[in-house]
């Protein structure tokens, strides 16, 4: 079809035509032939390219049906959950290779119970786990969880059971350093309990036997936390018909440790250090208090005092003012000093003697009734003894 148009307009870019009804056409410049400006006619022929526009939709076509082939016919495949070893306390678990087809990794799980155990680390490349600490004789079900950009996928559900103490069937060796006849004993014995063996260091390796600590797999097992034992372990659980405990049985360990007849004989450290009895710990007694004691002794207050001397009754008597005063004395000292002086009053008649005599016995007669010691009054002092008294007591003043 042939269309004449008139250039209105050229602009740096777009050139506008009008139709034949007035109608504007905004079309490319670069499109026109240069030399054209306002008012040239221009004829435009419009066709369709049938072949061209068969070749575009073929490749369309093409496109979508790789995209499909590509994206939409495969998927992620469940991973498939095994049991690799198991003992009495530790389980050992594999899968395949996964397989997301095209689709974005997200994580991979692993459930026990119905609870979540843990999250695999690089899904792409570990293809196997270990979980320890499990219970004795116990059955455990796990499977893993695949998480991508197409979807969740989960694996079929995987039923374990961990080995009783007596089954020795889950023990794998893996041999060290060590005598070749002790090396051929060790294969009679892991042979006779049902264990196997393995010449490297795995994932399912459950002990390391050997004799001397070196070399490359030594090393291995260390770094992996893998127990370390003498051959003689192996010659234990085979005697006891159980699995024993390592503690007695490494490299080092002292072999009064290891257990004889089942752990229940084992002896404590203390045993081994010279069979001394445990010690026991302190404990504090309350005892009752103590009465208190008479702070006076009846007897020793009921004892009459001593005499004082005459020198220093004279004295006292002749200069109360250089005598110190006395200390207090106990009640019943107070008592006998109150009845100390009518004792001691000088009566009218100093030189009738039977007077005195009768006086005083009467006084102690009192004074015994009233419980009062009783002393007897000092004979009066001779001129003599008043000398002397004198210059003692001058010199004593000095």
């Amino acid at each position: 079809m042939l269309v004449s148009l008139t250039v209105g307009k050229v602009d740096a870019g777009v050139a506008v035509l009008l139709t034949e009804d007035k109608r504007l056409i905004e079309f490319p410049s670069i499109l026109l032939p240069p030399d054209i400006s306002s008012g040239s006619i221009v004829d435009i022929e419009v066709t369709r390219n049938a072949e061209t526009e068969s070749a575009a939709a073929a490749k369309f076509h093409e496109l979508q049906s790789s995209i499909l082939r590509t994206f939409g016919e495969r998927e992620p495949s469940p991973p498939i959950l095994r049991c690799r070893n198991a003992t009495q306390t530790s389980v050992v678990l594999e899968w395949d290779p996964i397989d997301i087809a095209t689709a974005e990794l997200r994580s991979l799980t692993l459930y026990r119970n119905g609870s979540k155990a843990g999250t695999i680390p690089r899904p792409t490349e570990v293809h196997s786990t270990k979980l320890s600490g499990l219970a004795v004789d116990t059955e455990y079900v796990f499977h893993l969880v695949l998480k991508t950009s197409a979807g969740t996928f989960s694996s079929e559900k995987l039923k374990v059971q961990t080995h009783k103490m007596t089954d020795l069937s889950g023990i794998t060796i893996t041999p060290g350093h060590m005598p070749a006849a002790l090396r051929e004993s060790l294969l009679r014995d892991v042979e006779e309990i049902g264990a196997k063996i393995v010449d490297t260091v795995r994932i399912d390796t459950t002990h390391f036997v050997c004799t001397d600590g070196r070399g490359p797999a030594w090393e291995k097992a260390v770094e992996n936390n893998i127990p370390v034992v003498v051959p003689d372990w192996v010659k234990g659980c085979k005697r006891d018909g159980r699995i024993v405990g390592v503690r007695g049985y490494y490299l080092n360990a002292d072999p009064r440790l290891r257990s004889v007849g089942g752990g229940s004989n084992q002896p404590s450290p203390s045993q081994l250090q010279g069979g001394a009895p445990p010690l026991t710990s302190p404990r504090t007694e309350v005892t009752p208090p103590t009465p208190d004691r008479p702070t006076h002794d009846p007897e020793r207050d009921a004892a009459p005092p001593p005499p004082p001397p005459k020198d220093h009754d004279e004295r006292r008597e002749t200069s109360p003012e250089a005598s110190p005063s006395p200390e207090p004395e106990p009640k019943a000292r107070t008592e006998e000093q109150k009845v100390r002086p009518e004792d001691l009053k000088p009566t009218a008649d100093d030189s009738d003697d039977d007077s005195d005599d009768g006086g005083r016995s009467s006084i102690n007669d009192k004074s015994v009734e009233a419980g009062l010691p009783t002393r007897e009054k000092p004979p009066p002092p001779t001129a003599e003894e008043d000398d002397d008294d004198q210059a003692s007591f001058q010199e004593v003043q000095l």
